[in-house]
């Protein structure tokens, strides 16, 4: 067991994110997390919602589903893009391969989205 040391943060950490395919299987990607401590997710998240804007929309505008997970798709990457430092996909991490990777293989997306709030929160080490 290693000893601790308050005030000794990490700078980022390394998780292996699973999530089911859609094909059957299991895939994986390595992920190399930014640290934060639970106040700096918090006030992070506050600055996600923040950013998303209003809840609603006006009267007159139709429901579309494709705007929704257009809008979704567009905010999870960013989020993506703000908590990780790499990962080893064959492509280089950017926005437009996160949208690609959410539009593409939306358990991943949500794999590695809820991976970072456990590590974060609860201090869970896997999935």
């Amino acid at each position: 067991m290693s000893k601790i040391k308050l005030g000794d943060r990490p700078k980022s950490f390394k998780r292996i994110v699973k999530f089911p395919r859609i094909e059957g299987g299991e895939g994986a990607i390595e992920c190399t997390f930014k640290y934060r401590t639970r106040k700096e997710f918090g006030e992070f998240l506050d600055r996600m919602v923040e950013a998303a804007g209003p809840k609603t929309k006006p009267d007159d505008e139709k429901f579309s589903m494709a705007s929704l997970f257009e809008k979704t798709g567009g905010q999870n990457a960013q989020y993506i893009m703000d908590v990780l430092d790499a990962w080893n996909l064959d492509v280089d991490l950017s926005l437009s391969a996160v949208e690609q990777l959410s539009n593409e293989y939306p358990g991943a997306a949500s794999a590695i989205m809820e991976a970072y709030r456990m590590a974060i929160v609860e201090g869970r080490l896997g999935n």
